[in-house]
């Protein structure tokens, strides 16, 4: 018996989208690193917060604009040649922009006292990350990608989803010796300083790990599989409000599996365990059932307009926004003659923000969500003149 699969548009995918865009912006530019509310601060290890959840929303949006766009594929019989070679262009666009955004901009911006120019710029390259969001994004989606245009039915697919999840926590418990989930002995550690060395991974946890690096790749291809199988649910329903009910149960399925298994396999986004993925999987098909509700079903579109637009552009946006953390938080500077080390970024949130609110996570909070602002209304400039910039 043939399913009936629609066609209709979803406005809720793009402004899920543009949240979650927002929302990565947002708690990537405090006003300041010391002032912020707890919510919005990773978990330090395991565990997840609000915070925890930007990321994996996005790539599970990823896999579910993934079931739209590769369902042309299946229902025109067209050449599965192109369509890999389409997922495996953009994945790698998106990648090398991701690197050239880490490093940016290009050449050290200040000569080393003891080494040449060229000497500074091999040690500047030799101590750049390798991978990030945008490396983890591209990689997610080359795999999942990879895995749906394979197994091309829904059923194979999900398993697909289970295997990716199992393989991934096997290989962390099998590899990862008396600790196989501790910050200095896990797997995960252990493949990227073999693969990458000390220099190219991510210091932000006291010691080299990278929280998007090799072996995160095949879980966080399971976010984007399970991404996927929520769009194959939403077009094959005739009724908008029968997509509500699906997503709304196996959300709520997906919370209590990935609160179950992590009895055994803690919940951690550094990690990106197969618990987190179904965690925070279950939390974006409730939110994504209450939007379709919303916003496709009781037409409140006008609501997030703001957040529809950002969602049409959402990794341009991102990336402008790093550009511009790097160039006006970073790159210009000047010295007071008090001593005092600005940067435009800085002075604003200094003689704005701090001044009005203080320097507490008020003002740095209101220092961030003003920084989103600049890049929305960007969005909703391009938006207006019909212009969308695809990575």
């Amino acid at each position: 018996m043939s399913t009936t699969i629609t066609k209709q548009r979803y406005v809720a995918l793009d402004v899920l989208r543009g949240m979650t865009i927002a929302g990565m912006i947002l708690v990537n530019n405090p006003g300041s690193w010391g002032q912020i509310y707890p919510p919005l601060r990773h978990a330090a290890w395991i565990g997840c917060t609000p915070t925890d959840l930007v990321f994996p929303f996005f790539l599970f949006v990823v896999g579910t604009a993934m079931a739209f766009s590769f369902s042309r594929f299946f229902e025109e019989q067209a050449s599965m040649k192109s369509a890999y070679g389409k997922l495996y262009k953009r994945a790698a666009l998106i990648f090398l922009v991701g690197f050239l955004l880490q490093a940016f901009p290009f050449v050290p911006l200040k000569k080393a006292p003891d080494l040449t120019f060229w000497e500074s710029v091999v040690r500047y390259y030799s101590n750049i990350r390798i991978f990030g969001v945008l490396q983890r994004i591209a990689t997610a989606y080359a795999l999942g990608g990879t895995l749906a245009l394979w197994l091309k039915k829904p059923r194979k697919i999900a398993w697909g989803f289970v295997a990716v999840l199992l393989l991934h926590w096997l290989i962390l418990y099998a590899f990862g010796g008396d600790d196989p989930y501790g910050k200095e002995t896990n797997f995960a550690r252990t493949l990227d300083l073999f693969l990458l060395g000390p220099n190219h991974l991510y210091k932000g946890y006291g010691l080299p790990f990278d929280p998007e690096g090799v072996l995160g790749m095949i879980s966080g291809a399971g976010t984007v599989l399970m991404g996927y199988l929520a769009g194959v649910a939403i077009r094959k329903n005739k009724e908008k409000i029968h997509a509500v009910g699906a997503l709304y149960t196996w959300g709520l399925a997906a919370l209590g599996l990935g609160m179950v298994w992590s009895i055994w396999l803690p919940i951690s986004k550094p990690l990106w365990t197969g618990s987190y993925v179904l965690y925070a999987g279950g939390w974006t098909l409730l939110m994504l059932a209450f939007f379709i509700y919303l916003i496709d079903i009781k037409g409140k579109e006008k609501w997030f307009f703001p957040f529809k637009a950002l969602g049409l552009n959402p990794l341009f946006a991102f990336v402008l926004s790093g550009l511009v953390a790097k160039i006006f938080g970073r790159i210009i500077h000047w010295t007071t003659q008090d001593g005092t080390y600005y940067t435009p970024l800085s002075w604003l949130y200094k003689n704005v923000f701090v001044a009005v609110l203080g320097n507490n996570p008020a003002g740095s909070l209101a220092y961030a969500i003003f920084y989103v602002a600049i890049f929305t209304l960007l969005a909703i400039l391009l938006y207006r003149k019909k212009i969308i910039i695809k990575l």
